[in-house]
């Protein structure tokens, strides 16, 4: 089943008097948070509030992004929410790319060792993602693999039976 929203980033605080909120994001460009873009703010305890994106700009290793009405002391309560917006506004990945929400609990199996886990978090290296998997299993309990999102080590990946298949360097 595709998920209609999905998170593209999480506020980590705010910044100046004008209600800028900081961002850590999980989109590859900052071009997806454009302004004029609906997004869903879903904060702990609270109903999910839509807001339309006012700014956005590269900060650090984030993102500053003012939202249409929202001013310092709102923009404070916005801390820890996380921000998600309909993959239907957004166009779609290239080819042998995905979004990262859409990786996250497939099942990774290796053609030497056979299955190793599931995705349970993607850490961007500069180079490339890395994915890590965790396997919770008698045998392999706690074992996490940090598999290299490289072409020649990811094979494949089958969204629809929420598989990917891999070929591990030998030693890692």
């Amino acid at each position: 089943m595709e998920k209609t929203l999905f998170t593209l980033g999480v506020v980590t605080g705010v910044h100046g008097l004008k209600g800028f909120l900081k961002v850590r994001s999980f989109a590859g460009s900052l071009e997806t948070f454009k302004s004029g873009l609906e997004m869903v703010v879903r904060r702990s305890g609270k109903a999910d509030e839509c807001y339309t994106i006012l700014k956005a700009s590269p900060h650090k290793k984030g993102i500053l992004m003012q939202f249409s009405g929202v001013d310092r002391d709102a923009a404070e309560t916005f801390v820890g929410a996380e921000l998600l917006v309909d993959r239907r506004l957004l166009p779609e990945p290239e080819d042998d790319a995905y979004f990262w929400e859409d990786l996250i609990g497939l099942k990774v199996t290796d053609r030497t060792l056979g299955f190793l886990g599931t995705i349970d978090s993607i850490m961007e290296t500069g180079s490339n993602d890395v994915f890590v998997v965790k396997n919770k299993d008698k045998g392999l309990k706690n074992k996490e693999f940090l598999i290299p999102g490289l072409a020649s080590v990811v094979i494949g990946v089958d969204l629809e039976r929420g598989e990917m298949t891999v070929d591990l360097p030998e030693g890692l």
